[in-house]
């Protein structure tokens, strides 16, 4: 009987199709999971032995083979066998070997079922953690840089169906992506809260009839509970659906931060530079410099956003409750994390580095009659509906355009051809480092407001 069979196989007459085998072999990519895999079935051990279903000798002999095979994953010396399956038949294999026949006790009261949730819970929570420290640091990288160009002249164009639109801040356009970036903290945190409950001991599907302790291993593994139903427990993936949902809304509000650096640095508009480090050339022709990172954090959306559709297609129809296409779950996981993980710290790495033209960005902001707002408003202040002053600017507009003109050379007595109620205050509406100061409500891009946020901002990421 092949080592295969020995494994499960005393139901079968027949050694495992070759094909068949590798097909259903997970070890290439579950082995990730090894020191988690690790850590849990210590935590389990522990529990046997404290229950008297193992003695306190064999769970001493389990846990001092687990940490011999852990110095050995760590260190690089662990021999893997495809012809195992799977990262815990790896290890419990392995764990035989070095303390012989008790080393098959350790999988008492406990199934692969409800191991594998363990182990991608326990996986993803540290994994999700270490993202929740990588999104803080860019959230810094943002508030610093909202800090750096807070001056007034530091203006650019806000767009609207990619128009020039109204003048803002370049300080307040960094912190829309901090607002962005803290939600998708927010998310993460909130998926964190609901991965963390314990699948152990659901065994393979109904619980087990040893008197294991729950609470005791949950704890042991920093568990807020044990998950209280054990069909719930080995079947549900909703916790990594959760995970990439947060992780692919970060990776797409990363990809609007990416677009607008790419438009930005291009030539058609002119207000950034690209870091050298952080841009490629082109094979044929010498004066490219391309935002390829940029692109490529852009481009990894569809990449992660497909690993949610992925398990969720997975997951869709599945009947209660383990069923082998979620082994299906891991790598979509583990890609998601990986690319999300790369483009946050890519992000914060290239942002302190990009230059920005202000003149460039402060022209561009005040051309395209992009005040006209101000002249709108300006009226309504004086009384006249907001309406009638709306057509009465853009009758301005038309003339403007018509002529070649920008606002701001237009004269008081110019202004009064088209309304009695304009007056000298209407000339500063039509300048751009006077105008910006009337944007001064709550979220509003005045420097005295953007100077409040960059200060609660500060305080939020604890500069």
């Amino acid at each position: 009987m092949s080592k295969k069979q020995a494994t499960w196989g005393g139901r079968f007459n027949e050694t495992p199709d070759k094909l068949a085998q590798e097909f259903n072999a997970s070890l290439s990519f579950d082995r990730r999971l090894a020191l988690v895999d690790i850590e849990g079935s210590m935590v389990h051990a522990a529990m046997l032995a404290k229950q008297n279903i193992i003695t306190t000798e064999e769970g001493e002999s389990i846990r001092s083979g687990l940490l011999k095979i852990r110095d050995e994953i760590v260190s690089g010396k662990f021999v893997w066998k495809q012809e195992l399956e799977d990262v815990h038949m790896n290890i419990e294999s392995r764990l035989i070997e070095l303390v012989g026949a008790v080393g098959g006790k350790l999988h008492t009261a406990r199934s692969r079922n409800d191991q594998i949730a363990t182990d991608v819970r326990l996986w993803l929570r540290g994994e999700l953690s270490g993202l929740l420290a990588e999104i803080k640091q860019l959230r810094k990288v943002l508030v610093s840089e909202a800090h750096k160009h807070l001056e007034p002249a530091a203006v650019l164009p806000g767009y609207t169906h990619l128009q020039r639109a109204m003048p803002v801040l370049l300080s307040h356009w960094f912190l829309a992506y901090y607002e962005m970036l803290t939600r998708d903290a927010g998310r993460i945190e909130d998926c964190l809260n609901r991965l963390n409950e314990s699948p152990l001991g659901a065994a393979a599907l109904t619980g087990t009839g040893f008197p294991i302790d729950r609470e005791m291993t949950a704890k042991a593994l920093g568990f807020e509970r044990p998950m209280r139903n054990s069909l719930d427990a080995v079947s549900s993936r909703d916790f990594g659906l959760e995970a990439l949902s947060a992780i692919a809304i970060g990776q797409i509000n990363l990809s609007r931060l990416a677009e607008d650096i790419i438009l930005y640095a291009s030539s058609e508009f002119g207000f950034a530079v690209l870091p050298d480090a952080f841009s490629t050339g082109s094979s044929i022709m010498p004066q490219k410099k391309n935002a390829d990172i940029a692109e490529l954090i852009r481009g990894k959306s569809g990449r992660v956003l497909g690993s949610f559709v992925t398990l969720a297609t997975v997951v869709k129809g599945l009947p209660l409750t383990y069923n082998k296409d979620l082994q299906e779950d891991k790598e979509p996981l583990f890609d998601a994390v990986d690319t999300y993980r790369m483009s946050v710290k890519l992000m914060a790495a290239m942002l302190p580095q990009l230059k920005w033209n202000r003149e460039v960005m402060a022209k561009a902001a005040e051309s395209g009659y992009s005040l006209a707002t101000e002249l709108a408003d300006y009226l309504a202040v004086k009384g006249l509906s907001f309406r009638e002053a709306h057509h009465v600017v853009g009758a301005i507009v038309r003339d403007l355009v018509s002529s070649g003109r920008e606002l701001s050379t237009l004269s008081l007595e110019e202004l009064k051809k088209y309304h009695v109620l304009f007056s000298e205050e209407a000339l500063e509406r039509t300048k751009l480092q006077s105008a910006i100061h009337y944007r001064n409500s709550l979220g509003g891009t005045a420097p005295e407001r953007v100077e409040q946020a960059v200060a609660a901002a500060k305080q939020e990421v604890g500069e």
